[in-house]
């Protein structure tokens, strides 16, 4: 049997280098709390070699989070170890990440060191989100579906009712019955509408940029507010597998939303490219399509966010609620992912459509309709 000695003497070198081969971010803080090793994952997540990152204070990269001084000077104090999750740490407006954070408390020299471990949680986490928000939508269609034809079949009595009705009255007496059927025919309409697109859709191959085009040709008749349209445009996506009146629908939908929305003169941008490995609700997609629409409007309020593309949520007092959540339905049909991010100044909805690896090769559009300006 080994001695203890000589088994420390054999796994030192282990030890020593374990650190840096670790998919985990690694960082010790001495007790005065500063930065005193960073394993290579640590500087990957922070963006820092180790040496811009030597001495840096905790409270630098950990402000405004859970992870204070107080809580680790009392580890240091106690020994008791904490993890944390969902905590974002924000190193610069364009550098933020979420991550869970353990905290454990190490001895080196005889010294207590503060040891962190930072696991990145940001693709998982939204994940996680997309699958419950894609959830509560087909629960909430669901519902409104169920109500829809609730609605529907009485309406459907009511007005035979009145159509009979209106030939044992009066003519001074029309007017009534008149408007009993034209109230409930709007109602039919709107139940319709609730209902959404029910056909399957007609899938061919199709030039996802010709699809583009006929969008911009039609909001291109009534337009008041004299938006600008930059194109930005792939041109060596492949055809695409989708039904072109409802990819039509679906992306005029978000396109009207947007011109509503903002200010006169402004731009909204549409734009393609090939994206590879994606998530559509937890399944991985190798390759797809991914379309942009971009507007420098107002944004979206924060508290609709995350419903959005629920049935009667708009964010207009004039607005139906219905153009989105059929945007979504059409998208979902084409087994695609339709979401959207806001902040003032920039809002933008993707469309990521799942693209067969032996797609047909698409013929490119024209050089003058890439990359280029027009006034819609």
């Amino acid at each position: 049997m080994h001695s203890r000695s000589f088994i420390q003497e054999q796994i030192a070198p282990y030890q020593q280098s374990l650190a840096n081969h670790l998919v985990t971010a690694v960082i010790i803080l001495n007790g005065d709390l500063a930065i005193v090793y960073a394993n290579p994952a640590a500087e990957a997540l922070l963006n820092k070699s180790l040496y811009r990152l030597y001495s840096t204070d905790s409270e630098v990269i950990f402000a405004n989070t859970s992870i204070t001084t107080a809580r680790l000077e009392q580890l240091l104090a106690t020994g008791q170890e904490f993890t944390d999750s969902d905590i974002m740490v924000e190193l610069s407006p364009n550098h933020r990440f979420t991550a869970e954070i353990t905290a454990s408390s190490v001895e080196f020299k005889k010294t207590p060191h503060v040891l962190l471990e930072l696991k990145q949680i940001d693709q998982q986490k939204q994940i996680s989100l997309e699958v419950f928000q894609h959830q509560q939508w087909l629960a909430a269609r669901d519902l409104i579906k169920g109500l829809a034809h609730e609605i529907k079949n009485p309406l459907g009595g009511l007005r035979g009712a009145a159509q009979l009705l209106s030939k044992e009255v009066n003519n001074d007496q029309q007017e009534y019955t008149s408007m009993i059927i034209e109230q409930a025919d709007r109602l039919t309409n709107l139940v319709d509408r609730l209902l959404g697109p029910n056909q399957l859709p007609q899938i061919q191959a199709q030039n996802i940029h010709g699809i583009l085009e006929k969008v911009c040709k039609l909001v291109s008749y009534s337009n008041e507010k004299n938006i600008h349209l930059l194109r930005d445009y792939d041109p060596s996506i492949p055809a695409v597998e989708c039904d072109q009146e409802k990819l039509q629908q679906a992306v005029l939908n978000i396109v009207n939303n947007a011109i509503q929305a903002i200010d006169e003169g402004n731009t909204i941008t549409l734009k393609t490219r090939i994206a590879s490995n994606k998530t559509i609700y937890g399944k991985r997609i190798k390759l797809a399509v991914h379309i942009s629409i971009i507007d420098n409007g107002p944004g979206i309020p924060s508290e609709i966010q995350d419903t959005l593309f629920y049935p009667m949520v708009s964010g207009r007092s004039n607005g139906t609620g219905l153009g989105l959540s059929i945007s979504q339905t059409l998208i979902n049909q084409h087994q695609g992912k339709l979401s959207c991010h806001s902040i003032p100044g920039h809002t933008e909805f993707t469309i990521l459509l799942p693209l067969k690896q032996q797609a047909l090769k698409q013929q490119p559009l024209p050089q003058a309709l890439l990359s280029q300006e027009n006034k819609l």
